[in-house]
């Protein structure tokens, strides 16, 4: 019989620690309850305690996440409200200092959390351990959902692991662009499929530049993706902010043998002559 491995003492120790916090944060959330009701409030309108995100820098809980330690994030993660910290991200990237006339490194933090870490890399279990701990599966901490960050991958497991939990297809970036802007590999096509079949509008535009997903497939030589989308009822006349067809895209984009087949394929009826 195999041998259970249980985690670390330092392990334990800080999924105490957050038990901890939460635990402090349910005693401040129940006495604001109990001051609503000695004051007699209105229904429909209680003083409630919007719950705080925490912040983390924590190397155990980024290494159990970027390295996908099922068993350290199941040991970290026991609720909601770890499930939905942000992760913080420190690097040293190159800036331009005009006071010294030189690049220098600049440090530069990035927010994100747990379920989009997860999404990112494929993890498929730790994001589902995440999920049934609570994760908020549209979150956009950092500009983009764990949907967007898995679709940007190609990783369909997660893919479809978040849309059987309620992630919404259709969900927007800081940038304004959804899911299906991001299919934008040949391993992407799968996730597009998903993606579709759970709803997602295929003549979606991007907010600024109205780009939709037809536009990059075309522009990228992603015949597959092309099909699809055509196969979905995507419109091929539907023009860009700087009034780019799908079919400009991709005569101007697809390179090799493959683009006058791209061209032919993305000219079909309702296309500009």
């Amino acid at each position: 019989m195999a041998e259970e491995t249980l985690p670390s003492p330092s392990a334990r120790l800080r999924a105490l620690r957050l038990q901890r916090e939460w635990l402090e944060w349910e005693d401040r959330r129940r006495a604001a309850a109990q001051l609503c009701r000695s004051q007699r409030c209105p229904p429909g309108s209680p003083a409630r305690l919007a719950r705080p995100r925490r912040s983390c820098r924590d190397p155990a809980v980024h290494s159990a996440l970027f390295s996908g330690d099922l068993q350290q994030v199941q040991a970290l993660f026991q609720d909601e409200d770890a499930a939905n910290m942000i992760v913080e991200t420190v690097s040293n990237q190159l800036a331009w200092s005009p006071e010294q006339g030189l690049w220098i490194l600049t440090p530069k933090t990035k927010q994100t959390l747990p379920l989009t870490i997860a999404a990112a890399r494929g993890y498929t279990d730790c994001a589902r351990h995440l999920i049934r701990q609570g994760a908020e599966l549209d979150a956009r901490v950092g500009g983009r959902a764990a949907l967007h960050e898995a679709c940007a991958q190609a990783h369909s497991d997660c893919v479809r692991l978040l849309l059987a939990f309620g992630a919404k297809a259709n969900v927007l970036s800081g940038e304004g662009t959804a899911p299906l802007h991001l299919c934008t590999a040949p391993e992407s096509l799968q996730c597009a499929k998903l993606l579709l079949e759970a709803g997602a509008a295929v003549d979606a535009a991007a907010r600024d530049s109205e780009v939709t997903a037809l536009h990059v497939a075309a522009a990228r030589g992603l015949r597959g993706h092309v099909a699809l989308y055509l196969a979905h009822g995507a419109r091929v006349g539907l023009r860009t902010s700087q009034g780019e067809t799908a079919l400009n895209a991709a005569c101007a984009g697809a390179e090799g043998p493959n683009a006058e087949t791209l061209c032919q394929t993305t000219s079909g009826p309702g296309s500009p002559t």
